[in-house]
């Protein structure tokens, strides 16, 4: 038995002083108050869980899906004489004309 990290003897040997320090009369009392401590501590962090498993989903719904994106093929740039080789330029330019002849 391992209660918050305290095995069975170190919790009997708690269990002794508390009776010692605090008597049998009141040792019911306190049992109880520390089980109501314990039931509300337990009963918040089902709370705080069930808002954070709340919000997530929220966050899950609220998020887009994917898209999918298709690629055109871009048309040839032109190239311009800055960063172009003067072979370059004159291929383009005889492209050009040959294709408005055409």
């Amino acid at each position: 038995m391992n209660v918050f990290g305290i095995g069975l003897p170190e919790m009997v040997l708690i269990m002794v002083v508390a009776l010692l320090v605090f008597g049998p009369k009141k040792l019911p009392e306190i049992g109880k108050s520390m089980g109501k401590a314990i039931r509300s501590f337990q009963d918040a962090s089902k709370e705080f869980e069930s808002e954070f498993q709340r919000e997530a989903d929220q966050l899950k719904r609220s998020t887009p899906q994917t898209m999918e994106a298709t690629l055109e093929t871009p048309e040839k740039p032109s190239l311009s004489p800055a960063n172009a080789t003067s072979e370059e330029v004159v291929e383009e330019a005889v492209t050009n004309t040959t294709e408005k002849e055409g």
